[in-house]
């Protein structure tokens, strides 16, 4: 099943797991890096625990903006986030559920390893994905997520 619904990005990063945890779960933060340039993310509200819903709004260089919510599933803070779109907000389901995103954050040789999987509802929802950027937009997230969290 994961291998036809599944999109997978990992990265090792130079910085404590405990720094990308906070990059995820503190909306200033999460501004900072988690569309790809040239989009930005002008709004976050993220309530960080199994149940609590987010709002994260991208915009698009031409000003048009792209509400994405979602619940939380699963939270251990500094190791692993769960979230999908599947709902909305306090259980409302979503009137078209398109993935479910697995993040870990573990210990590797004074490092860390960052390892986004993202699991589509269908194999269609997937080729999807990936035809949209999947592979691009989030390696480019990856990236500015990392410029962040290895400031000084």
């Amino acid at each position: 099943m994961t291998a036809t619904h599944e999109l997978v990005l990992t990265r090792l990063i130079d910085a404590p797991r405990e720094r990308l945890y906070r990059a995820w779960t503190d909306p200033e933060m999460l501004k900072q890096w988690f569309a790809p340039l040239p989009y930005t993310t002008p709004h976050a509200e993220l309530d960080v625990r199994p149940g609590g819903s987010n709002l994260v709004v991208m915009a698009g260089p031409d000003g048009q903006e792209m509400p994405n919510r979602g619940i939380y599933l699963e939270v251990v803070p500094n190791e692993k986030i769960v979230f999908t779109d599947a709902f909305v907000a306090a259980w409302v389901p979503s009137p078209k559920p398109f993935m479910t995103v697995i993040l870990t954050f573990e210990d590797e040789a004074g490092k860390t390893r960052y390892t986004a999987r993202v699991r589509h509802w269908t194999a269609e929802d997937k080729e999807t994905h990936e035809k949209m950027g999947f592979h691009q937009g989030w390696g480019i997230c990856a990236d500015q997520l990392t410029a962040l969290v290895t400031k000084p």
